[in-house]
């Protein structure tokens, strides 16, 4: 008897091949037949009719920081409202694992850390995960058998590194010996399942003191060691972070990239290539690495997102403005001085100055205050502007855009919420990505989900995309669309049979209407721990998503039920060829 019938669906089945109508039949976990509509007489204990209705394999997400919310949200929502079935953690050199056992600080640091570098709630990680673990082995353990997604995770360089040196992580080299035993912790983590070795280079990384992360004082022999450790397991990969990911690679970053991929000789996915008409030597220059380590015998990837994910900004907290040289030392002043400095022509002039130089790289978007939106407010002196364009308000007040803003923000004790209009939402813009995501070395992903949870909301890219594709610009077809979310993703980091529908493939699946499929507006709501914000973002024409044979969301709400699976290297991914 099957478990489940979905009768009558359009199967979008992940390959790439056209659609077809079918029955599918789900038991104890697996998608135990796919056959033509109508066909199937095996008795089910549940089934449903899905004709007119999309299903396709679950979604995966390739790039988030799940790593903490899954202990208060099993379910990483809202990315699996959104049909994402499966995310990959431990990113950007960040992971909650290993922490040494005999330094209970460690932990305060790396909430701290979690919290200015990846914009989560300090209440949150406080009171939200049992912080119960020292090895990453351990960490694994304490996700298993809770969770409503699979998961899989890297090690994170700074968690390493922390370890073995303690604060002096943070500035210092490690001895040889402090090098053997951070080698040796790390193969103890992939021993233990995880995916890969995950690092950071990058200028905006910083820890809760204000300082670079850890990672960032690694030199290149400490990260080839880290690397050759990588490929002494099964099913394994890197991902690294470097300045010039945003914007521009220099020729170090290149050839640190090109070497890392190669001498692992596993795939290195970095994140994330942004895409403007206006920029036009971008997007070659990123995707040099691509070209050269396929040379060297490596593979380097790069994600990407297919939608603008909008930004919720604010003058009074930690936000993107902050990584633009030289505002960090004027947004980070208590408020009452920050609006003192903000008011002063001279100051707003360098900020402008340095914002719009060369030094800001991709920032220099940010520095287009006429395109900001009014979020929400919170004085009687800025009420009715909501919804309002800068530029318009500012050209009745007969004020520079930037000090309109300053103004209106200052009003609410620069609590307002903006929202910056994209640069790069042009057909121009729009036709170099649909260009670039046939790029071999080029795929789609780069949510942050689980992370800037009150800035921005990336985790719904999926269900947008689509919408996009069958509905709005059409840059992509139906099933290459599926494709470049199951398969693709599936494929690069070796997930053991994943990613399609296909008969004795594990039963991660998506049923939606093709007519409707979208994503709702981003709105901030308070339901972390400590009754937190986050942006969250409701599913649109998502049915039902099972997540190994187990109904989790019907009609964006979920079940209940936690049959994900905590991904291991090794017994769940096989190694992928870098040739």
């Amino acid at each position: 008897m099957l478990d489940h019938l979905i009768k009558g669906a359009t199967v979008v089945d992940g390959t790439g091949a056209p659609s077809y109508a079918a029955d599918v039949g789900i038991r104890t976990g697996r998608i135990a037949v796919v056959a033509p509509a109508g066909t199937v007489t095996e008795d089910a204990t549940h089934s449903e009719d899905a004709t007119g209705l999309i299903l396709a394999p679950g979604f995966v997400d390739p790039h988030t920081h799940y790593d903490a919310q899954l202990f208060w949200d099993p379910y990483a929502t809202p990315s699996l409202n959104h049909g994402v079935t499966t995310v990959a953690g431990g990113n950007c050199g960040f992971t909650l694992a290993p922490l040494h056992p005999g330094r209970p600080a460690d932990a305060d640091y790396t909430r701290r850390m979690m919290s200015k570098v990846e914009g989560m709630s300090l209440v949150a990680l406080e009171q939200g995960a049992p912080w119960s673990w020292s090895s990453f082995g351990e960490y694994l353990d304490a996700l298993e058998g809770r969770i409503a997604v699979n998961a899989g995770f890297m090690v994170g360089h700074c968690a390493l590194r922390r370890y073995v040196m303690g604060e002096e992580a943070v500035g210092g080299q490690p001895t040889p010996a402090q090098l053997e035993q951070m080698l040796a912790l790390f193969h103890e983590a992939m021993d233990a399942g995880a995916w890969g070795f995950s690092t950071t280079q990058s200028a905006t990384h910083s820890d809760g003191d204000g300082r670079p992360v850890a990672s960032r004082y690694a030199e290149p022999a400490e990260l080839l060691a880290l690397a050759r450790a990588v490929a002494a397991h099964e099913g394994t990969q890197i991902e690294a972070i470097v300045a010039g990911c945003l914007d521009r690679f220099s020729d170090a970053e290149i050839e640190l990239l090109v070497e890392l991929s190669a001498t692992a000789g596993r795939p290195l996915n970095w994140n994330v290539l942004t895409i403007d008409a206006a920029v036009p030597g971008r997007v070659p220059r990123q995707l040099v690495p691509s070209e050269r380590a396929r040379q060297a015998g490596g593979r380097i990837v790069a994600l990407t997102m297919p939608i603008l994910t909008p930004m919720n900004m604010s003058l009074g907290t930690f936000c993107a403005l902050n990584l633009i040289p030289g505002w960090g030392d004027v947004l980070g002043l208590p408020v009452p001085e920050r609006i003192e400095r903000l008011r002063d022509p001279g100051v707003r002039d360098e900020l402008l100055r340095r914002a719009n130089s060369k030094e800001a790289g991709v920032f220099r978007r940010l520095a287009h205050f006429g395109r900001y939106v009014i979020g929400d407010t919170y004085s009687a002196a800025n009420e009715g502007l909501t919804g309002r364009v800068v530029e318009d308000i500012a050209a009745e007040r007969g004020q520079e855009p930037f000090a309109c803003l300053v103004e209106i923000c200052a009003n609410d004790q620069l609590r307002t919420v903006l929202w910056p209009m994209p640069s790069d939402n042009d057909p121009a813009s729009w036709a170099l990505r649909a260009e670039t995501w046939q790029h071999e070395d080029v795929l789609l992903g780069g949510s942050d989900a689980g992370a800037h949870l009150d800035r921005m909301c990336g985790a719904p890219y999926t269900t947008r995309f689509l919408g996009d594709c069958l509905r709005g610009r059409k840059l992509m077809g139906l099933e290459q669309a599926v494709k470049m979310l199951t398969d693709d993703p599936a494929h690069l980091f070796g997930l053991r049979e994943r990613g399609r529908i296909e008969e004795g493939w594990h039963a991660d699946l998506v049923l939606f209407d093709p007519e409707r499929i979208d994503a709702g507006k981003a709105t901030l709501v308070h339901d972390l721990p400590g009754d937190s914000p986050r942006l969250d973002s409701r599913a649109i024409g998502i049915h039902a998503v099972w997540v190994n044979g187990v109904e989790v969301i019907r009609e964006d709400v979920v079940t209940g039920a936690v049959p994900g699976t905590v991904l291991r290297s090794g017994r769940d991914t096989r190694t992928v060829s870098t040739k």
